[in-house]
């Protein structure tokens, strides 16, 4: 499994959220399958993910994403220290 750290981050920072990409944004991250983020709002979270592997700007559109296993829908939402996002790209088949 592979995993980007933000590597500017300083140890007394808050714990940063995890981004766990899946399918399609695992592979539009070059497989990258952990990004590793500061908190935030969700489009903020989700843009440093951009950042970080700018091939999920393709793909994140079409995704649903969870908070901690809540559907992400208002990107003003807070995300705080620690949680986990998960993208989720459409799925085919039954």
């Amino acid at each position: 499994m592979a995993v980007m750290h933000d590597t500017s981050r300083m140890p007394d920072e808050p714990r940063p959220v995890e981004v766990h990409l899946f399918a399609a944004a695992r592979a539009a991250a070059e497989g990258t399958s952990v990004l590793v983020v500061r908190p935030g709002t969700l489009a903020g979270v989700l843009d440093a993910a951009v950042r970080q592997a700018p091939g999920l700007a393709g793909v994140l559109p079409r995704c649903s994403v969870l908070v901690d296993g809540v559907a992400g829908h208002d990107e003003t939402v807070t995300v705080a220290a620690g949680a986990r996002v998960d993208v989720l790209p459409p799925f085919a088949g039954g």
